[in-house]
């Protein structure tokens, strides 16, 4: 079965996470226009800087036809920036910032903190095998998740405010707060591959 799955080509890591995506039977393209959008099974959101990219959105007048795509049931997956962007809810974002939402969840804007404080650890993760690399670089964690949310990943943490959620499910929509496009494990990526063939299948 061939998928295409499209890579938001506004801001951020395009070609890490399209050369993440390759495999056989899956054609990746870069999506900036409605016409681009419309050819694709899945998006990918990359990391980069939320609140460019919400306006991004709105400049390439793409804002609704994804939201309208994801409330069809179209896969999308988000890294850091692109988790910002699926949650229903967002903590410590600029005024004029707007999410796509789709996650039944509230996410925290930069909450591991700056640039500085950027981190790579090794995680475990709910349907990957054994631990993955995961690089953080300001970013967000999930508060909260409602019923429907699977919480695949947590980050343990000697805060008392307890450990982080990092990354999580919710019917064909996936999010990590980090980056595992820039790791060279590929892991995550064929993940999201596999929930796009299962959604294409659904579908047919």
């Amino acid at each position: 079965m061939k998928i295409t799955i499209g890579v938001l080509a506004l801001q951020g890591d395009v070609r890490e996470h399209s050369a993440a995506l390759e495999q056989p039977d899956v054609q990746v393209i870069s999506v900036r226009r409605r016409t681009e959008l419309a050819q694709i099974d899945a998006l990918v959101i990359p990391g980069g800087e939320s609140t460019t990219i919400s306006r991004l959105l709105d400049v390439f007048e793409l804002r609704e036809p994804i939201a309208d795509r994801i409330k069809a049931g179209m896969p999308v997956y988000g890294s850091c920036a692109g988790m910002i962007m699926l949650a229903n809810q967002v903590l410590d974002g600029h005024p004029d910032q707007r999410s796509l939402g789709g996650i039944d969840m509230v996410v925290r804007r930069n909450a591991f903190g700056r640039q500085i404080d950027s981190f790579e650890t090794m995680l475990d993760m709910k349907g990957v095998t054994g631990s993955i690399p995961a690089v953080f670089i300001r970013a967000p964690w999930v508060e909260s998740t409602g019923p429907d949310v699977e919480q695949l990943a947590v980050l343990e943490s000697d805060e008392p405010s307890g450990d982080r959620i990092v990354a999580v499910r919710q019917g064909s929509l996936l999010a990590t707060s980090f980056h595992p496009e820039i790791t060279g494990d590929r892991q995550v990526h064929h993940y999201f591959v596999s929930m796009v063939r299962e959604a294409v299948k659904e579908k047919s």
